[in-house]
C-alpha cells in the first residue's frame, strides 16, 4: 500500500557546527545540503511508500545563496511527481537562523525571512506496492 501523493512535504532543520566549515568565512561546502536532501528523502519515502528507497539522480541543483557554521538550515522535500516506483522530489533549503560573530561568538539571530540557498529536483524509486495487502 502506497500512500505517495503530489504535495507531500516532509521538512527538516538542523543547526550547522562549526566543525563543518571548510573554508574562509566559516563557509560549509555543498555536499553538506546534499547529504540532507538525501536524509529529508529517506524519510519522505518511509512515509510515503513504507520504505526508506534509494536515491537515484538529481537532474537540476543551484547553489544559490552560502550555507556558514552556526546557521539553522530548513530543508524541504515536497513530492512533484508520483510514478510506479518512482518519485520525483522537489528540494529547498533555507538559512532560518543565522550566527552574528561580528557581535559576539556567540551571537545569533532569527532572520525574518528565511534564506534559500539551495535548490534542487531529484528521483527516487521505491519497491513496487504489494497489492495483497
Amino acid at each position: 500500500m502506497t500512500n505517495a501523493t503530489v504535495g507531500l512535504t516532509v521538512t527538516h532543520r538542523r543547526y550547522v557546527p562549526y566543525s563543518h566549515a571548510h573554508y574562509a568565512g566559516n563557509l560549509v561546502d555543498g555536499a553538506y545540503v546534499l547529504g540532507l536532501f538525501g536524509d529529508v528523502a529517506t524519510e519522505v519515502c518511509i512515509v510515503a511508500d513504507g520504505d526508506e528507497g534509494l536515491f537515484a539522480s538529481y537532474s537540476d541543483v543551484q547553489f544559490l545563496q552560502p550555507l556558514r557554521a552556526g546557521d539553522v538550515v530548513e530543508v524541504k522535500a515536497t513530492i512533484s511527481r508520483v510514478g510506479n516506483r518512482s518519485r520525483e522530489i522537489t528540494f529547498t533549503a533555507s538559512v532560518v537562523c543565522r550566527g552574528r560573530t561580528d557581535l559576539s561568538e556567540s551571537a545569533a539571530e532569527v532572520l525574518a525571512e528565511p534564506l534559500v540557498i539551495t535548490k534542487a529536483v531529484g528521483t527516487v524509486v521505491v519497491p513496487v506496492a504489494n497489492k495483497t495487502q
